[in-house]
């Protein structure tokens, strides 16, 4: 198998080093790909000595992604955020489960951060995962490019975009649940408050299962408010 890790980024000077620095000793066998939606910062000068293809996109995760998949060699596509971090073993791991009836899965994930209830929230994320069989982006989802492909890419909406692949790729095959975990940033939670930002992504969940507007929650998540916006906030 050949893997492409691909990084979608937008300003993310602070994090982008140490994400890239963190996967140098798997580049043997994997090629890193940053997707860069129109940084004002120093990201891509970063990212520049540390990936094997810095490529320009519009601004948008989905997008982002579906582009850096086009600009990949290798037969299994990896999506990862940049302020996550892959376990040591992860390339051999998703080798091992990768076969002809398992295309597609995603890590187990815990959140870095000092509060206490990080820990349980990255729990639950875990278990209602294997419950639902769907995968939230930060839990790093890896895909064969032919189920990519026939799942139609990610749908190009401002926000979850990882749970309607996920819906997608559930009708190719099961989904594999790696119980080796990444480290994700816990700053979102931190930086909102913890129980309001669970409330949030609830409420966004409820929202978006019945039928609203990606780029209404797309706001709420970006600005972590309850209320809706203005056209003239857009």
């Amino acid at each position: 198998m050949n893997f492409s890790i691909i990084i979608p980024t937008l300003n993310e000077e602070k994090t982008i080093e140490s994400c890239l620095s963190a996967l140098q000793p798997l580049r043997s066998n994997c090629e890193i790909i940053i997707v860069d939606g129109g940084s004002t910062d120093n990201t891509i000068v970063i990212a520049g000595t540390l990936a094997d293809k810095v490529v320009s996109s519009d601004k948008g995760r989905a997008r982002q992604m579906n582009n850096g998949a086009r600009y990949a060699s290798g037969n299994v596509l990896i999506f990862l955020h940049a302020d996550t971090s892959l376990p040591e073993n992860a390339l051999q791991l998703i080798q091992q489960k990768l076969n002809s009836s398992r295309k597609w899965g995603r890590f187990d994930i815990q959140l870095s951060g000092k509060h206490f209830m990080l820990k349980v929230i990255a729990q639950m994320m875990n278990w209602r995962s294997r419950l639902t069989g769907i995968a939230t982006g930060d839990q790093v989802i890896f895909v064969t490019r032919q189920a990519f492909e026939k799942a139609g890419q990610y749908p190009e909406i401002n926000l979850m975009e990882d749970i309607a692949i996920c819906k997608a790729l559930k009708k190719i095959s099961p989904p594999i649940c790696l119980k080796a975990k990444v480290i994700s940033s816990g700053r979102r939670w931190e930086r909102y408050g913890i129980y309001k930002t669970i409330l949030l992504m609830w409420n966004i969940r409820l929202r978006y299962f019945f039928g609203a507007d990606p780029q209404i929650l797309a706001f709420l998540y970006t600005n972590g408010a309850f209320t809706t916006y203005k056209f003239t906030d857009l």
